[in-house]
């Protein structure tokens, strides 16, 4: 039997919510495991915000964070860890250059967050349990160490003008996609660096497998998945996936993640119905 290696996001692709899981799909995640595939998570979650979903399953594979930009493995202690980090001098620049088009922001340096100002609202996006530390307060206060990147919650309406100060100043040094342009997270600016991509994480936990790109399945539903479904030999988009993504897709499924489009997809493609 061909066995694949099979990356595959969390939010809005195998996850509907923050951190519901069915016991159904997690039977089914394990069943495709005993059948020899490697399931891999690639995720722009924190490893403590991703950890339950590894363990759920099962898995014994790295787990990518931070889109790429944090890759470890959880069970083997001489794995050659990918640590990608933005310059805590620019991330500090563009908060600074930008606080009037901020309304709050946050920064991680693996799993210790630096908050800007407490906010209720954002609590879901900062994943507070199982950090390592919560420091509030101004980031040129706080941030003593480069940060895997930055969150930066702007005003309404403002999140492009904080993008076009990163392009413009960092020149693809440092980078920033906003969550949702025409939607509920259109003000969110999210700051990365230039090598963390899940692409290149996908890449790097295949060749450290051993799996040929042409035994590897991406699965996703964001801008950042992008890079992923390129370097797969067949890449997956949910229904409702971000446009750029769907234009990349070799699949698009006729389901969402709340109507299990993943375990769908699986169980048919992997003659598991």
């Amino acid at each position: 039997m061909r066995q694949y290696l099979i990356a595959i996001d969390l939010d809005g692709t195998l996850l509907y919510d923050f951190d519901t899981i069915s016991d159904e799909l997690t039977e089914f995640m394990k069943r495709v495991r005993a059948l020899g595939h490697r399931i891999v998570i690639a995720t722009g979650r924190p490893y403590r915000s991703s950890r339950f979903a590894y363990e759920r399953f099962g898995l014994d594979t790295p787990i990518i964070n931070y889109n790429g930009g944090l890759i470890t493995h959880p069970f083997d202690p001489d794995f050659a860890i990918v640590n990608h980090t933005a310059r805590k001098e620019a991330i500090i620049d563009i908060f600074e250059s930008n606080i009037e088009h901020i309304r709050n922001a946050f920064c991680e340096v693996k799993d210790a967050i630096y908050l800007f100002r407490e906010e209720k609202e954002i609590e879901p996006l900062l994943h507070v349990k199982g950090s390592s530390l919560l420091e509030v307060g101004h980031l040129k206060d706080t941030l003593k160490n480069d940060p895997n990147g930055a969150i930066i919650i702007g005003k309404q309406g403002h999140g492009r003008f904080i993008a076009d100060y990163v392009a413009g100043k960092y020149q693809g040094e440092i980078l920033s996609r906003i969550w949702d342009l025409k939607g509920e997270y259109d003000s969110i600016v999210e700051i990365y660096t230039k090598d963390s991509n899940k692409g290149k994480g996908v890449r790097y936990v295949a060749e450290k497998l051993g799996f040929d790109r042409r035994d590897v399945i991406a699965i996703g539903d964001g801008h950042n998945d992008i890079e992923m479904l390129q370097y797969a030999e067949l890449g997956v988009a949910v229904k409702n996936s971000h446009p750029d993504l769907l234009k990349v897709a070799d699949i698009v499924l006729p389901n969402t993640a709340k109507e299990n489009a993943v375990q769908i997809f699986l169980s048919h493609f992997l003659d598991l119905a």
